[in-house]
Protein backbone atom coordinates (compact mmCIF):
# COMPACT_ATOMS: atom_id res chain seq x y z
CA UNK A 1 0.00 0.00 0.00
CA UNK A 2 1.73 3.48 -1.26
CA UNK A 3 1.46 6.21 0.76
CA UNK A 4 -1.11 8.50 -1.60
CA UNK A 5 -3.44 5.01 -0.68
CA UNK A 6 -2.67 5.51 3.12
CA UNK A 7 -3.46 8.80 3.47
CA UNK A 8 -6.69 8.68 0.85
CA UNK A 9 -8.02 5.60 3.53
CA UNK A 10 -7.15 7.62 6.69
CA UNK A 11 -8.80 10.86 4.98
CA UNK A 12 -11.74 8.83 4.37
CA UNK A 13 -11.65 7.85 8.37
CA UNK A 14 -11.43 11.56 9.02
CA UNK A 15 -14.59 11.90 7.46
CA UNK A 16 -16.76 9.46 8.28
CA UNK A 17 -18.51 8.93 11.45
CA UNK A 18 -17.74 5.06 11.77
CA UNK A 19 -20.75 3.00 13.13
CA UNK A 20 -20.08 -0.74 14.06
CA UNK A 21 -23.93 -1.51 14.14
CA UNK A 22 -23.44 -5.10 16.50
CA UNK A 23 -20.58 -5.97 18.82
CA UNK A 24 -21.17 -8.25 21.62
CA UNK A 25 -19.62 -5.88 24.14
CA UNK A 26 -21.55 -5.98 26.92
CA UNK A 27 -21.79 -9.59 27.07
CA UNK A 28 -17.86 -9.66 26.58
CA UNK A 29 -17.91 -7.28 29.93
CA UNK A 30 -20.22 -9.18 31.96
CA UNK A 31 -18.26 -12.15 31.67
CA UNK A 32 -15.06 -10.82 32.24
CA UNK A 33 -16.48 -8.86 35.31
CA UNK A 34 -18.25 -11.77 36.61
CA UNK A 35 -14.57 -13.23 37.35
CA UNK A 36 -13.43 -10.39 38.85
CA UNK A 37 -12.15 -8.38 36.36
CA UNK A 38 -12.82 -4.15 35.91
CA UNK A 39 -12.16 -1.77 33.29
CA UNK A 40 -12.63 -4.57 30.97
CA UNK A 41 -13.34 -2.15 27.72
CA UNK A 42 -10.62 0.34 28.89
CA UNK A 43 -8.13 -3.05 29.14
CA UNK A 44 -9.57 -4.84 26.10
CA UNK A 45 -10.94 -2.70 23.77
CA UNK A 46 -10.40 1.10 24.02
CA UNK A 47 -6.90 1.12 22.43
CA UNK A 48 -8.58 -0.24 19.30
CA UNK A 49 -11.56 1.08 18.81
CA UNK A 50 -9.84 4.63 18.64
CA UNK A 51 -7.43 3.22 16.53
CA UNK A 52 -9.96 2.08 13.97
CA UNK A 53 -11.57 5.76 14.27
CA UNK A 54 -14.96 4.26 15.51
CA UNK A 55 -17.09 6.71 16.84
CA UNK A 56 -20.38 4.50 17.81
CA UNK A 57 -20.81 0.89 18.81
CA UNK A 58 -24.00 -0.88 18.85
CA UNK A 59 -23.39 -3.26 21.91
CA UNK A 60 -25.47 -6.41 22.21
CA UNK A 61 -27.33 -7.61 25.05
CA UNK A 62 -26.93 -11.57 24.42
CA UNK A 63 -28.01 -13.95 26.48
CA UNK A 64 -26.58 -17.73 26.81
CA UNK A 65 -28.58 -20.68 26.00
CA UNK A 66 -27.48 -21.98 29.28
CA UNK A 67 -29.28 -18.87 31.70
CA UNK A 68 -32.77 -19.22 29.78
CA UNK A 69 -35.15 -18.94 30.62
CA UNK A 70 -35.12 -18.34 34.37
CA UNK A 71 -31.83 -16.21 34.39
CA UNK A 72 -32.35 -14.72 31.20
CA UNK A 73 -33.81 -11.10 32.90
CA UNK A 74 -31.66 -10.95 35.57
CA UNK A 75 -28.42 -11.52 32.91
CA UNK A 76 -29.54 -8.68 30.38
CA UNK A 77 -29.92 -5.75 33.78
CA UNK A 78 -26.45 -7.37 34.76
CA UNK A 79 -24.71 -6.35 31.81
CA UNK A 80 -26.43 -2.95 31.78
CA UNK A 81 -25.56 -2.55 35.30
CA UNK A 82 -21.89 -3.47 34.42
CA UNK A 83 -21.88 -1.25 31.76
CA UNK A 84 -22.30 1.81 34.58
CA UNK A 85 -19.47 0.36 36.39
CA UNK A 86 -17.26 0.40 33.27
CA UNK A 87 -18.23 4.07 32.87
CA UNK A 88 -17.67 5.44 36.19
CA UNK A 89 -14.00 3.27 35.91
CA UNK A 90 -13.04 5.07 32.88
CA UNK A 91 -15.00 8.44 33.17
CA UNK A 92 -14.98 10.81 30.08
CA UNK A 93 -13.75 7.91 27.09
CA UNK A 94 -17.01 6.36 26.23
CA UNK A 95 -20.79 7.14 27.03
CA UNK A 96 -24.10 5.38 26.95
CA UNK A 97 -26.06 7.55 24.42
CA UNK A 98 -29.77 7.33 23.42
CA UNK A 99 -30.39 9.20 19.87
CA UNK A 100 -27.95 10.23 17.21
CA UNK A 101 -27.79 13.80 18.66
CA UNK A 102 -26.20 12.27 21.46
CA UNK A 103 -24.01 10.45 19.52
CA UNK A 104 -22.77 13.23 17.84
CA UNK A 105 -22.11 15.24 20.78
CA UNK A 106 -20.05 12.25 22.35
CA UNK A 107 -17.80 12.05 19.72
CA UNK A 108 -17.43 16.02 19.84
CA UNK A 109 -16.48 15.61 23.81
CA UNK A 110 -14.11 13.33 22.47
CA UNK A 111 -15.63 10.57 24.12
CA UNK A 112 -17.13 6.83 22.28
CA UNK A 113 -20.56 6.70 21.64
CA UNK A 114 -22.58 3.54 22.60
CA UNK A 115 -26.04 1.82 22.04
CA UNK A 116 -27.51 -0.77 23.32
CA UNK A 117 -29.61 -3.47 21.60
CA UNK A 118 -31.66 -6.62 22.23
CA UNK A 119 -29.56 -9.83 20.41
CA UNK A 120 -32.97 -11.52 20.83
CA UNK A 121 -36.01 -10.47 23.11
CA UNK A 122 -35.86 -13.28 25.15
CA UNK A 123 -35.21 -11.46 28.57
CA UNK A 124 -38.70 -10.21 28.21
CA UNK A 125 -40.20 -13.52 28.06
CA UNK A 126 -44.14 -13.21 27.37
CA UNK A 127 -44.28 -10.00 29.26
CA UNK A 128 -44.49 -6.92 27.03
CA UNK A 129 -43.93 -4.35 29.67
CA UNK A 130 -40.89 -5.06 30.59
CA UNK A 131 -40.05 -3.70 26.87
CA UNK A 132 -40.75 -0.28 28.12
CA UNK A 133 -38.14 -0.88 31.21
CA UNK A 134 -35.42 -1.81 28.99
CA UNK A 135 -36.14 1.47 26.75
CA UNK A 136 -35.93 3.81 29.65
CA UNK A 137 -33.02 1.66 30.97
CA UNK A 138 -31.26 3.23 27.43
CA UNK A 139 -31.99 0.23 25.13
CA UNK A 140 -32.52 1.18 21.61
CA UNK A 141 -32.30 -1.58 19.43
CA UNK A 142 -34.85 -4.98 19.15
CA UNK A 143 -33.56 -8.25 18.22
CA UNK A 144 -36.34 -10.20 17.94
CA UNK A 145 -34.72 -13.36 18.33
CA UNK A 146 -30.98 -15.01 18.26
CA UNK A 147 -30.72 -18.16 16.72
CA UNK A 148 -33.50 -20.02 18.86
CA UNK A 149 -36.76 -19.77 19.44
CA UNK A 150 -38.78 -17.53 22.03
CA UNK A 151 -42.13 -16.33 22.95
CA UNK A 152 -41.90 -14.02 19.60
CA UNK A 153 -40.46 -15.75 17.17
CA UNK A 154 -38.24 -18.86 15.66
CA UNK A 155 -34.77 -17.89 14.92
CA UNK A 156 -32.71 -19.12 12.12
CA UNK A 157 -29.91 -21.63 12.50
CA UNK A 158 -26.50 -21.24 11.40
CA UNK A 159 -26.64 -24.92 9.91
CA UNK A 160 -29.54 -27.09 8.72
CA UNK A 161 -30.56 -28.60 12.49
CA UNK A 162 -33.41 -30.92 13.71
CA UNK A 163 -36.91 -28.74 14.20
CA UNK A 164 -40.06 -29.32 14.46
CA UNK A 165 -42.64 -26.88 11.85
CA UNK A 166 -41.03 -23.50 11.83
CA UNK A 167 -42.89 -20.19 12.61
CA UNK A 168 -43.09 -16.72 12.02
CA UNK A 169 -43.99 -13.76 14.71
CA UNK A 170 -45.91 -15.02 16.84
CA UNK A 171 -49.24 -12.63 18.14
CA UNK A 172 -46.78 -11.78 20.67
CA UNK A 173 -44.46 -11.01 18.60
CA UNK A 174 -46.36 -8.52 16.31
CA UNK A 175 -47.02 -6.53 19.93
CA UNK A 176 -43.65 -6.51 20.95
CA UNK A 177 -42.58 -5.14 17.13
CA UNK A 178 -46.20 -2.69 17.37
CA UNK A 179 -44.54 -1.34 20.75
CA UNK A 180 -40.95 -1.08 20.09
CA UNK A 181 -41.98 0.76 16.85
CA UNK A 182 -44.09 3.28 19.51
CA UNK A 183 -41.28 3.36 21.54
CA UNK A 184 -38.82 4.77 19.38
CA UNK A 185 -36.90 1.80 19.09
CA UNK A 186 -35.19 0.19 15.79
CA UNK A 187 -36.21 -3.34 14.35
CA UNK A 188 -33.19 -5.48 13.68
CA UNK A 189 -33.72 -9.02 12.13
CA UNK A 190 -30.77 -10.45 12.15
CA UNK A 191 -30.84 -14.31 13.45
CA UNK A 192 -34.33 -14.20 12.38
CA UNK A 193 -35.93 -16.65 10.16
CA UNK A 194 -37.57 -16.38 6.88
CA UNK A 195 -40.84 -17.00 7.92
CA UNK A 196 -40.67 -14.01 10.55
CA UNK A 197 -38.75 -11.87 8.54
CA UNK A 198 -41.52 -11.45 6.14
CA UNK A 199 -43.85 -11.17 8.87
CA UNK A 200 -41.59 -8.00 10.13
CA UNK A 201 -41.66 -6.45 7.14
CA UNK A 202 -45.23 -6.55 7.06
CA UNK A 203 -45.78 -5.36 10.09
CA UNK A 204 -42.83 -2.67 10.62
CA UNK A 205 -43.76 0.43 9.58
CA UNK A 206 -40.42 2.23 9.43
CA UNK A 207 -37.40 1.35 7.98
CA UNK A 208 -35.56 -2.22 9.54
CA UNK A 209 -31.76 -3.38 9.96
CA UNK A 210 -30.09 -6.30 9.75
CA UNK A 211 -27.35 -5.37 11.62
CA UNK A 212 -25.26 -8.30 10.94
CA UNK A 213 -26.03 -10.54 8.33
CA UNK A 214 -24.32 -11.36 4.80
CA UNK A 215 -25.69 -12.68 1.62
CA UNK A 216 -27.06 -15.83 1.18
CA UNK A 217 -26.11 -15.89 -2.29
CA UNK A 218 -22.42 -16.02 -1.71
CA UNK A 219 -22.55 -17.98 1.70
CA UNK A 220 -25.82 -20.07 1.55
CA UNK A 221 -26.64 -20.68 5.49
CA UNK A 222 -29.55 -19.83 6.35
CA UNK A 223 -28.43 -16.60 9.05
CA UNK A 224 -27.82 -14.43 5.67
CA UNK A 225 -29.78 -12.77 3.65
CA UNK A 226 -31.25 -14.10 0.23
CA UNK A 227 -31.81 -11.49 -2.98
CA UNK A 228 -35.51 -10.97 -2.09
CA UNK A 229 -34.63 -10.44 1.83
CA UNK A 230 -32.21 -7.37 0.65
CA UNK A 231 -34.17 -6.19 -1.93
CA UNK A 232 -36.98 -5.52 1.00
CA UNK A 233 -34.93 -4.05 3.24
CA UNK A 234 -33.49 -1.36 0.80
CA UNK A 235 -36.75 -0.61 -0.50
CA UNK A 236 -37.99 -0.47 3.09
CA UNK A 237 -34.86 2.11 3.56
CA UNK A 238 -33.06 -0.09 5.99
CA UNK A 239 -29.28 -1.14 6.59
CA UNK A 240 -27.60 -4.57 6.26
CA UNK A 241 -24.51 -4.42 8.21
CA UNK A 242 -21.31 -6.65 6.92
CA UNK A 243 -20.46 -9.68 9.36
CA UNK A 244 -17.07 -10.40 9.40
CA UNK A 245 -17.50 -13.88 11.10
CA UNK A 246 -15.20 -16.01 9.09
CA UNK A 247 -18.31 -18.73 8.10
CA UNK A 248 -20.64 -16.26 7.43
CA UNK A 249 -18.32 -14.95 5.06
CA UNK A 250 -17.16 -17.94 2.88
CA UNK A 251 -17.32 -21.44 5.13
CA UNK A 252 -15.52 -23.13 2.46
CA UNK A 253 -12.40 -21.23 2.32
CA UNK A 254 -9.67 -21.82 4.84
CA UNK A 255 -8.88 -18.26 5.38
CA UNK A 256 -11.39 -15.76 3.87
CA UNK A 257 -10.15 -11.93 3.73
CA UNK A 258 -11.12 -8.71 3.17
CA UNK A 259 -12.16 -9.59 -0.59
CA UNK A 260 -14.39 -11.98 0.33
CA UNK A 261 -16.27 -9.54 2.66
CA UNK A 262 -16.00 -7.20 0.05
CA UNK A 263 -17.61 -9.33 -2.07
CA UNK A 264 -21.14 -9.03 -0.24
CA UNK A 265 -20.69 -5.73 -0.35
CA UNK A 266 -20.39 -6.03 -3.95
CA UNK A 267 -23.76 -8.35 -3.83
CA UNK A 268 -25.88 -6.12 -2.42
CA UNK A 269 -24.42 -3.04 -4.26
CA UNK A 270 -25.43 -5.21 -7.38
CA UNK A 271 -29.31 -5.14 -5.84
CA UNK A 272 -29.03 -1.51 -5.93
CA UNK A 273 -28.30 -1.41 -2.29
CA UNK A 274 -24.73 0.66 -2.19
CA UNK A 275 -26.61 3.30 0.25
CA UNK A 276 -28.15 0.56 2.55
CA UNK A 277 -24.64 -1.27 3.12
CA UNK A 278 -23.08 -1.02 6.81
CA UNK A 279 -20.81 -2.17 8.98
CA UNK A 280 -21.69 -4.93 12.05
CA UNK A 281 -19.02 -6.62 12.05
CA UNK A 282 -19.89 -9.26 15.52
CA UNK A 283 -16.36 -8.94 16.60
CA UNK A 284 -16.16 -9.64 20.48
CA UNK A 285 -12.76 -10.45 21.73
CA UNK A 286 -13.79 -12.64 24.68
CA UNK A 287 -16.14 -14.42 23.32
CA UNK A 288 -15.05 -17.73 22.43
CA UNK A 289 -13.81 -17.96 25.67
CA UNK A 290 -17.24 -18.52 26.85
CA UNK A 291 -19.44 -19.55 24.26
CA UNK A 292 -17.79 -23.35 24.30
CA UNK A 293 -18.42 -23.36 20.17
CA UNK A 294 -19.21 -26.71 19.10
CA UNK A 295 -16.34 -28.63 17.03
CA UNK A 296 -17.87 -28.17 13.70
CA UNK A 297 -17.67 -24.52 13.57
CA UNK A 298 -14.08 -23.48 14.05
CA UNK A 299 -14.60 -19.44 12.91
CA UNK A 300 -12.37 -16.54 13.14
CA UNK A 301 -13.12 -12.10 12.42
CA UNK A 302 -12.00 -11.42 9.09
CA UNK A 303 -11.56 -8.00 10.82
CA UNK A 304 -9.84 -9.27 13.95
CA UNK A 305 -10.19 -5.93 16.09
CA UNK A 306 -11.27 -2.52 14.76
CA UNK A 307 -8.09 -0.62 14.12
CA UNK A 308 -7.80 -3.48 11.01
CA UNK A 309 -11.40 -1.46 9.94
CA UNK A 310 -8.53 0.46 6.99
CA UNK A 311 -8.07 -2.92 5.19
CA UNK A 312 -11.52 -3.16 4.25
CA UNK A 313 -11.76 0.32 3.36
CA UNK A 314 -8.38 -0.63 0.91
CA UNK A 315 -10.41 -2.72 -0.50
CA UNK A 316 -13.39 -1.15 -1.96
CA UNK A 317 -11.05 1.91 -2.58
CA UNK A 318 -9.47 -0.80 -4.84
CA UNK A 319 -13.02 -1.78 -6.27
CA UNK A 320 -13.97 1.65 -7.15
CA UNK A 321 -16.64 2.79 -4.71
CA UNK A 322 -16.92 6.32 -4.62
CA UNK A 323 -15.33 8.34 -1.50
CA UNK A 324 -19.40 9.15 -0.80
CA UNK A 325 -20.31 5.60 -1.02
CA UNK A 326 -17.44 4.31 1.01
CA UNK A 327 -18.04 6.64 3.76
CA UNK A 328 -21.84 5.58 3.72
CA UNK A 329 -20.43 1.98 4.50
CA UNK A 330 -18.69 3.25 7.06
CA UNK A 331 -21.30 4.78 9.11
CA UNK A 332 -23.73 7.27 6.97
CA UNK A 333 -26.01 4.85 5.90
CA UNK A 334 -26.72 3.16 9.75
CA UNK A 335 -26.33 7.42 10.73
CA UNK A 336 -29.11 7.94 8.37
CA UNK A 337 -31.69 4.85 9.70
CA UNK A 338 -30.33 5.32 13.25
CA UNK A 339 -31.76 9.66 12.89
CA UNK A 340 -34.88 9.19 11.85
CA UNK A 341 -35.96 6.63 14.54
CA UNK A 342 -33.93 7.48 17.20
CA UNK A 343 -33.36 11.18 16.89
Amino acid sequence: MNNELKEHIRQLHRQAFIIDAHCDLTYDVANFRDRGHQKVIETNYLESFKAGGVDLIVSAIFIHDYFLPEMGLRKALDQISYLHDEMDETPGKFKLCRTMSQAQAAKSEGQIALFLSLEGADPLQNDPGLLRIFYELGVRGLGLTWSRRNYLADGSFFFPAKEGQKGGLTPFGFEVVKKAEELGMFIDISHLNDEGFWDVMGAASKPVIASHSNCRQLTGMMRNLDDEQIKAIIKKGGVIGMNGVSKIVSPDKEAPNFGDLADHVDHIAELGGVDHIGLGLDICHGSPNFLNLPPDLPAFDIIAEHRELEGLTCELITRGYTDKQIIGILGGNFRRVYQQILG
